[in-house]
């Protein structure tokens, strides 16, 4: 029987961004959804990620200063970005959850999903921005390097460039860090020219898309780019910044993806992971403003994790342009695209 995580804690419901599109409901809703839609699941309960675990990825300083932040009943990161006074011990909590959700796939378990807020792939090293405050799916990558996995990969499907994880990485070619986001948008990074750097080149693998990409250009992206270039990559995990801003429902974003598009999104990366790293992939909750949409991406994915894949199909010309041009920008560092 396939066993898939559930990564959860109360807490994450006590960051309290007052009416703010990035709030507790948005977990509350995927988890009404995945108690009706009878998913088998298993829960499981974090622990809060250590200061050190924290200071692999942020500065020091920086954490000092959330935490003043929060001691002082709550205030703002940046216009966007909102703290209160659990804010803390929820995003110490949240990071400590991705990497729960590590654990659990190199412990047994086939897949993970850290069900967690704040999110963090727009966290830099010693700032946050974009409702980001830890970049939790950073500081999983270094913990899973931490035991013993060499490479990773860190898919991000949000409609928002992961400029956060982008620059943790972009020196680091044991980190494959392949993003898809809307372009132009928030944060305004991402270019396809993003490539790397130091001797990393090839191991940032950006692929920008315009507002009303929909499920057919999204799957030729991922099975045309990605899937090649992680199978020559081969990471020892997978990990996956889920944001669901993509979604067609969605207030945030301009894309046309559909709850099937994501199904099979899902799908490209589990056979990845099976291909290369025993079926290690864990996941961890990024971006999504339409409840009801959120919540049924996810249960798209969960059951996708656990081989439930939609069919999807078509061909979009727009992106096939792009296909080309990112392979062109990419071809130098990958025999895949020669």
């Amino acid at each position: 029987m396939t066993r898939t995580g559930i990564v959860y804690h109360p807490i994450y419901l006590q960051h309290d961004t007052g009416s703010h599109p990035e709030r507790k409901e948005r977990l509350t809703a995927i988890l009404n959804k995945i108690q009706s839609d009878g998913l088998k699941v298993e829960f499981i309960t974090p622990e809060a990620a250590t200061i050190d675990q924290i200071a692999a990825i942020h500065g020091r300083r920086y954490i000092d200063q959330v935490k003043a932040v929060c001691e002082q009943g709550g205030g703002h990161l940046d216009m966007d970005t909102v703290l209160s006074r659990d804010s803390y011990d929820a995003a110490m909590m949240a990071a400590g959850g991705t990497i729960a959700a590590v654990d659990a796939v190199l412990n047994g378990f086939d897949s993970a999903f850290a069900l967690v807020r704040p999110p963090g792939h727009h966290a830099m090293p010693n700032r946050g921005m974009g409702f980001c405050v830890f970049n939790n799916v950073a500081v999983a990558a270094r913990h899973a390097q931490g035991r013993g996995l060499k490479k990773v990969l860190i898919i991000d499907w949000d409609v928002h460039h992961g400029n956060g994880t982008n620059n943790i990485f972009y020196s680091d070619r044991s980190v494959l860090y392949f993003s898809t986001h809307q372009s132009p948008h928030y944060p305004g990074t991402g270019r396809v020219t993003e490539v790397g750097a130091d001797g990393a080149e090839g191991t940032k693998v950006n692929v920008p898309l315009p507002a009303g990409t929909g499920d057919a250009g999204f799957l030729m992206v991922y099975r045309e780019i990605l899937k090649p270039v992680a199978m020559e990559f081969k990471p020892d995990i997978v990990l996956v910044s889920a944001g669901h801003d993509t979604h067609k429902a969605d207030p945030l974003g301009g894309m046309v993806l559909s709850t099937a598009g994501f199904g099979a999104l899902a799908g490209v990366v589990k056979e990845i992971a099976d291909v290369c790293c025993q079926g290690r992939l864990a996941a961890t909750l990024e971006g999504g403003y339409n409840l009801e949409a959120q919540a049924e991406a996810v249960a798209a994915e969960l059951k996708a994790f656990q081989g439930d894949v939609p069919e999807v199909s078509g061909v979009d010309p727009d992106i096939a342009r792009r296909i080309v041009e990112v392979k062109k920008e990419q071809n130098a560092y990958w025999s895949c695209f020669k």
